[in-house]
C-alpha cells in the first residue's frame, strides 16, 4: 500500500473534517467533536500550518494530524514553548496499517527542523512509548489541576532539551469545546447514527485523542 504524505491544501479542509468524523465517530462516546475540534483549531494562533499533515492512498485521504503550540508554566512570570498534536486520525478502513505512525514519524522530524525542542501529548502509553515518549511525571510536569498519569506524556524533541523544566502544562483554549457548537457544526454533515463509545474509557481530556 503506497501511501504519500504532504500538506494540508485550504480545498481538503471538508475532506479531512469528514474524514476526522468517520474516524472518530462513536469511538469515545457518542458522535464526536474531533471534527468541530480540527475546524477551530485552523483559526488560532496556535495552529502550526507546516505541522498539518494528511495521507493520500490513490488521490483519497486516508489519514490526518494537526498540531498546535502549547507550553508549561514554569514559575508565575515564565513558560517553556512545547507543541502538541491531535487529533490524529486515519479512516477506520486503513486503521492499524501504519499509517498513522507514519503521519507522526513524518512531522516528528519536521518539528525538530523547526527547532521545536518537546511535544507534549495524552494517548495511550503502550502506543506512544514506540516514539520515545515518557510519563510527564519524570519532568515534574502537571495538568492545571496538579494531576500526572501514565496517558500524560512528553516527548523531547532533542535530548536533554527539557532539562530543569517542570510546570503546569497549558494547551490552547481551543480544546475546550463548546457542545452546542459542535452540534450545531455537526449538522452541517449528513447524519449519523449515534451509539454509545466502543472504547469504554476514553483519554483523560486531552488534545491528542486519537483514531489511528
Amino acid at each position: 500500500m503506497e501511501i504519500r504524505l504532504r500538506s494540508e491544501f485550504t480545498e481538503d479542509y471538508r475532506k479531512v473534517e469528514t474524514l476526522t468524523r468517520e474516524a472518530f465517530w462513536n469511538v469515545y462516546h457518542p458522535g464526536c467533536s474531533e471534527h468541530f475540534l480540527v475546524h477551530e483549531i485552523r483559526r488560532t494562533e496556535a495552529f502550526i500550518p507546516e505541522l498539518d499533515i494528511v495521507a493520500e492512498r490513490d488521490k483519497q485521504l486516508v489519514g490526518h494530524i494537526i498540531y498546535t503550540r502549547s507550553k508549561v508554566i514554569t514559575t508565575p512570570h515564565c513558560s517553556f514553548e512545547t507543541i502538541t498534536f491531535g487529533p490524529i486520525s486515519v479512516l477506520p478502513a486503513y486503521q492499524r496499517q501504519g499509517i498513522g505512525s507514519a503521519l507522526i514519524r513524518h512531522t516528528l522530524s519536521i518539528a525538530k527542523q523547526m527547532s521545536f525542542r518537546a511535544i507534549i501529548i495524552f494517548g495511550d502509553p503502550s502506543y506512544y512509548r514506540r516514539f520515545g515518549f515518557r510519563s510527564a511525571s519524570d519532568f515534574g510536569i502537571t495538568t492545571a489541576d496538579g494531576q500526572s498519569f501514565d496517558a500524560f506524556m512528553v516527548l523531547e524533541l532533542y535530548e536533554g532539551s527539557m532539562k530543569g523544566i517542570s510546570g503546569v502544562f497549558q494547551h490552547d483554549p481551543v480544546f475546550n469545546v463548546d457542545p452546542e457548537k459542535v452540534a450545531a457544526f455537526d449538522n452541517t454533515f449528513p447524519v449519523k447514527e449515534k451509539r454509545p463509545g466502543e472504547t469504554l474509557v476514553g483519554l483523560p481530556g486531552g488534545p491528542s485523542q486519537s483514531a489511528r
